[in-house]
């Protein structure tokens, strides 16, 4: 942790839940428009697109909560380790959708929980890193033990958003923090906790982010 911004657990743990809460509500409001569509037409056409409408809702839902469960949450017990196969079957339901495309490259192999939940918080780092959509491409090379992270993100328009940097490195502009904000900072004290530093920078039509052992 650098020495200038602390940030209380209890703030920590109500800007991540919020920040989850964020990510499921658009589908599960989608979810109760389409059930309601369900109570109050009585036309084919519309009955099918509500249907249609709450099945791909539910599946993202899903997938946002699987997703959260081991970026964010405790995803087993202290000292864990996790699936490295696990971890990218939430990653493209969570990331893969009309806008942007998962590629993923990495042994199937257990890890330490903390080093997996870093790797899929930094593709969501890279998923801001590229607005307008694009592809990211996920590599994991070295020991389960002491593990080297790529992940490099193309698009247009694609940008280190404002801050970015500061956020990793656990120094938020202004001293303050929200919920848009918490999640690169929430990565960059899962990189220190994993022991592994972080480093981002734009490359041709993209972004890189790599994350190697202190």
């Amino acid at each position: 942790m650098t020495a200038g911004f602390q940030l209380d657990a209890l703030d920590l743990a109500a800007l991540l839940c919020s920040r989850v809460c964020h990510d499921v509500i658009n589908p599960v409001g989608a979810i109760v428009n389409g059930l309601e569509v369900l109570e109050d037409e009585d036309d084919a056409s519309m009955k099918a697109f509500a249907l249609d409408l709450i099945k791909k809702s539910s599946r993202n839902a899903s997938a946002r909560l699987q997703f959260a469960r081991i970026a964010f949450g405790a995803a087993g017990s202290a000292g864990a380790s996790i699936d490295l196969g696990d971890a990218e079957n939430v990653a493209r339901g969570f990331i893969q959708d009309e806008k942007v495309t998962l590629s993923w490259s990495a042994p199937r192999q257990f890890m330490p929980k903390n080093k997996v939940k870093l790797l899929l918080n930094l593709l969501v780092v890279a998923t801001t890193t590229i607005p307008r959509g694009g592809s990211i491409n996920a590599k994991v090379t070295g020991d389960p033990e002491a593990p080297t992270f790529e992940v490099i993100s193309l698009g247009g328009n694609s940008r280190i958003p404002p801050g970015l940097i500061g956020l990793l490195a656990g120094e938020p502009e202004n001293g303050t923090l929200d919920s848009h904000l918490i999640q690169p900072y929430y990565t960059g004290l899962i990189a220190r906790a994993a022991g592994m530093s972080v480093a981002i920078e734009t490359i041709d039509g993209g972004v890189r982010i790599a994350a190697v052992p202190l």
